[in-house]
């Protein structure tokens, strides 16, 4: 895969591979003095990847044609990320309310039995994003967390807006449960996850079908949520530009997704937003600390633990929006995901032949 990409793909990718695994001494020397914003201080590998992106970076996707921002998050998916090997790596299709659906499954060695599984919905701002931006995290929790993997490539907008995205992922979760024997996962071990936009899929679908006849997710995994499209909270002041995610990038999503402001107010867009959550399952929230969306994540926790939620919030106060997509660059982002791991095994994958 990596030969036939472009070159400025393949220099950047080991530029990055480089600088990544420098000590972190060096890292702190090369990346300047410490940036430190509301009794934070950025990580120096952070400090130094973002440092060589400005010096690189050309227009960001938000200003380019809409072919050409995606190609670029495709190409910082395989600049920064890896393909950890996976024993069975399959392509599938999954039915969804306007057509199939292109997924992908993931199953590590030294499952026996049903295993848990997954349903996973990449990041992108419901716009950006596809199964090979999604494949090195996908990769990584199925390893590491021992359980399947199962991602959902949704509807896009601006070609499906809202709430496009919403029924294709309820969709996928039912039709994981309903056809668990044939993807090898315990009915009753079956979780959803997401990262960003894609976490904020994974909320509103444990809160459509917890309301709703049927099944739910028996556990919820959201990494840098988008939680309430309706308001921008303080993080927003404080992290709007220089930090990878940023305020104008947020605004060109939303502006792409939503057809109006009363879009942003519905619970199926912004889930903090809903009037009960009591009931939804156990939930692993991560957020960081130098992002835009920190703080309506925060809220998000808070409220579920308020209705009586199990919640675990982590806070990884020194990094950055996407980072457990860099699996392949430095330290911090494998970090992250190792702490989800560990939640997924205890919250889900220990569910799989409970009964």
């Amino acid at each position: 895969m990596g030969t036939h990409r472009p070159f400025q793909d393949r220099v950047a990718r080991a530029v990055m591979r480089t600088v990544g695994a420098l000590p972190a001494r060096a890292q702190r020397a090369l990346g300047g003095r410490p940036v430190r914003i509301d009794g934070q201080e950025l990580h120096p590998e952070i400090q130094l990847a973002l440092r060589l992106l400005h010096l690189t970076a050309g227009k960001t996707f938000e200003q380019l044609p809409l072919s050409r921002g995606r190609a670029q998050i495709s190409s910082e998916a395989w600049v920064f990320g890896d393909r950890r090997p996976v024993t069975t790596v399959r392509d599938l299709t999954v039915p969804g309310p306007a057509g199939p659906l292109p997924a992908r499954l993931y199953s590590p060695s030294g499952l026996s039995g049903p295993s848990a599984l997954l349903v996973y919905f990449h990041g992108g701002g419901w716009v950006l994003g596809d199964l090979e931006s999604a494949d090195s995290a996908c990769r990584f929790l199925a390893v590491h967390a021992g359980l399947s993997v199962l991602s959902i490539d949704y509807r896009l907008a601006p070609e499906d807006p809202f709430p496009a995205g919403v029924e294709d992922a309820v969709a996928a979760f039912r039709y994981a449960v309903g056809h668990a024997e044939s993807l090898g996962a315990d009915p009753v071990a079956i979780g959803v996850g997401g990262e960003s936009a894609g976490g904020n899929l994974a909320a509103v679908v444990s809160q459509i079908t917890h309301a709703e006849p049927g099944p739910a997710p028996a556990f919820q995994l959201m990494f840098f949520p988008v939680t309430d499209l309706s308001t921008k909270h303080a993080s927003y002041r404080l992290f709007s530009e220089g930090f990878f995610l940023t305020e104008a990038q947020m605004d060109w999503y939303r502006d792409h997704y939503l057809s109006g402001p009363r879009d942003a107010v519905d619970p199926r867009a912004s889930p903090l937003l809903a009037d009960e959550l009591t009931g939804l399952p156990p939930a692993y929230v991560a957020v960081a600390g130098f992002d835009p969306l920190r703080d309506e994540g925060e809220a998000y926790a808070r409220r579920l633990e308020a209705a009586g939620v199990p919640v675990t919030l982590r806070r990884h106060s020194g990094l950055v929006h996407g980072v457990v997509n860099a699996t392949g660059v430095g330290n911090t982002g494998r970090e992250a995901l190792l702490d989800a791991a560990a939640a997924l095994r205890t919250g889900l994958t220990a569910l799989a032949g409970a009964r």
